[in-house]
């Protein structure tokens, strides 16, 4: 009975050994994977430097009266564009129209005087050379020609100046522009010279003020001038691509508190909208250009403190390559080191994939056409990797 046990114990282990031997489907080898691969581009690029800044207008004008009085009408619409010269408070001038009619009542009397001076002078002359007339009554007589002249003059400047009051209680804008809203509106007295009755700002162009340390000028821009014009590209909000601009102002001399020199780059506000009080960004390039590979920022991967990309060989698998890093332009980054042209990169970067992995290669490449590289070129908008066709 326990011989034929055995036997029974013998023929199962060897059907459980033999079924381990069998493949399943599971163990059955699956295909390599496929991910995005493409050609490593060589592009001519610049350095670029770049400084935040707050867009200011050229021109801010903070409006107050030149008379006091009474504000009659607000005659623009709040927000609007004003042209220099437009009027925009009438301040009551019944009072100075008032001291203009005085004054020319004034001048007229004062006309009368001296033209009777004059006549009494002349005859005065014609007396004494007769001898008919002492030469004390003439001389009185001409004080009193030289007095009412004197008079003429004074009341001919007061009315200039009533004048120009009268002009005054009609407030113009000093400059076109932007207006903001009326602070002193209609009702309200004002005060000349301390009452502020609204602001106004140019909106033809807006500068960006930016400083650049001294070791940074002296390294790559040491040889410009403001005349140059050498280009400069903003990134703002309100701005759906990259500005082109140039610089129009460097400062004469280097803070030497902060160890920075003030630059200023000018830009058209009307054909961006850019508004002053802006923040921005501002970045200024190096003259020389120079050659360097191009990927995209996710091709590459961090290993600890190494930066690598996944290069694909001519077995299609992919291969571990430590690169050195150069500035970034949009969703690119220029490789100063490891990469050349030629060279194919997983295009995604080491997310799914390792090195040593084979791989089923989709070849795509890289649209660069609108992005910037170089400041003489012109983006238009923000660029991503592009299936090949």
């Amino acid at each position: 009975m326990k011989k034929i046990s055995y036997t029974l114990s013998a023929v199962a282990l060897a059907a459980l050994l033999t079924g381990c031997e069998q493949p399943s489907a599971q163990q059955v080898q699956q295909p390599p994977l496929t991910i995005d691969v493409a050609d490593v581009q060589v592009k001519q690029v610049q350095t670029w430097h770049t400084f935040t800044t707050r867009l200011e207008a050229p021109q801010r004008v903070v409006l107050k009266p030149r008379v006091s009085g009474q504000i009659d009408e607000v005659l623009f619409q709040e927000g609007e564009r004003v042209q220099q010269g437009q009027v925009l408070f009438s301040i009551d001038s019944r009072p100075f129209k008032a001291q203009v009619d005085s004054l020319e009542a004034q001048l007229a009397s004062a006309k009368a005087a001296l033209e009777q001076a004059k006549g009494e002078s002349k005859r005065a002359k014609r007396l004494l050379a007769k001898n008919a007339m002492s030469a004390e009554q003439a001389d009185q007589r001409d004080a009193t020609l030289r007095q009412a002249i004197a008079g003429r003059n004074a009341i001919i400047a007061q009315l200039q100046s009533a004048k120009l009051d009268l002009e005054f209680s009609q407030v113009e804008a000093p400059i076109s522009g932007i207006i903001s809203r009326a602070i002193a509106t209609q009702g309200n007295f004002v005060t000349a010279g301390q009452t502020t009755l609204t602001t106004l700002v140019s909106n033809d162009k807006v500068y960006a003020y930016f400083d650049i340390d001294e070791r940074t000028w002296n390294d790559y821009f040491i040889d410009v001038k403001a005349q140059d014009h050498l280009g400069v590209s903003l990134e703002s909000v309100s701005a759906h691509q990259p500005v082109r601009g140039y610089v129009d102002f460097i400062d004469n001399e280097i803070n030497p508190t902060t160890g920075t020199l003030r630059i200023r780059g000018v830009f058209d506000a009307q054909q961006y909208n850019l508004k002053p009080g802006a923040f921005a960004r501002v970045s200024l390039a190096a003259q020389d250009a120079k050659s360097m590979a191009i990927v995209p920022e996710r091709a590459i991967g961090t290993d600890l403190k190494n930066r690598f990309v996944l290069v694909v060989d001519s077995n299609n698998t992919l291969q571990y390559r430590l690169v050195e890093l150069g500035d970034r332009y949009g969703a690119y980054r220029a490789i100063t080191a490891g990469l050349e042209q030629g060279d194919r990169v997983a295009a995604n970067g080491p997310a799914r994939v390792g090195p040593g992995m084979p791989i089923t290669p989709n070849e795509v490449s890289f649209d660069f056409a609108n992005t910037q590289f170089v400041l003489n070129q012109k983006p238009s908008s923000t660029t991503l990797l592009s299936v090949a066709p």
